[in-house]
């Protein structure tokens, strides 16, 4: 569900690493339309849908029709969580298709705990880590990191001090790789 990403491994002998970001922390737990988060902005909602759309059109990712904002830092302790039980990309797939397509708060733990069950996690299990904020020193620690390293947006690929900033088309995170001299997969062989 990550587009480019899921490629860059396929394609690319590369590890990638999620670390959370202090994306809006500001907004409440039941969320905010888009038009109260960019108020006093000059941003044209209707245009930056269309453009994250088309991206994610581009990148064979589905997009739905969204409308609020919601607070994703339980989202951040939850994917720590499923980090380390080793689903953290499943666990990233399913919390993208609950925002950008199903349009889910978030910060609901039931939204998080059914993303958990969907990909083989205990979603009663992430409802105590949540409870308890088992992962709040982890997701702490990357706003933290993400600050030091100027990150000021999401997605934000970075490499050896070189970042892309925003979503990208394949080929720009591939160059990126190219760039890096970041050795290409070995081709399967058919038998």
């Amino acid at each position: 569900m990550t587009g480019g990403s899921e490629r860059l491994k396929q394609e690319f002998r590369v590890d990638l690493h999620w670390t959370a970001f202090p994306l809006h922390p500001e907004i409440p737990a039941e969320g905010v339309t888009l038009e109260r988060l960019f108020a006093g902005r000059r941003i044209n909602i209707p245009e930056m849908l269309q453009r994250l759309e088309q991206t994610a059109r581009s990148l064979g990712l589905p997009f739905g029709e969204r409308r609020m904002s919601f607070n994703s830092r339980r989202a951040q302790e939850a994917a720590k969580w499923a980090e380390s039980h080793g689903k953290a990309d499943a666990f990233h797939n399913a919390v993208f298709r609950a925002y950008f397509v199903d349009g889910k708060n978030l910060y609901e733990i039931e939204t998080l705990a059914a993303a958990a069950d969907s990909v083989g996690l205990k979603g009663e299990e992430l409802e105590e880590v949540i409870r308890s904020k088992s992962f709040k020193a982890a997701v702490d620690q990357d706003w933290l990191r993400s600050r030091e390293l100027g990150i000021s947006a999401v997605p934000t690929f970075r490499m050896n001090g070189e970042s892309l900033v925003g979503a990208q088309p394949y080929e720009q995170l591939a160059a990126l790789m190219t760039a890096q001299r970041v050795p290409a997969q070995k081709p399967s062989r058919a038998p």
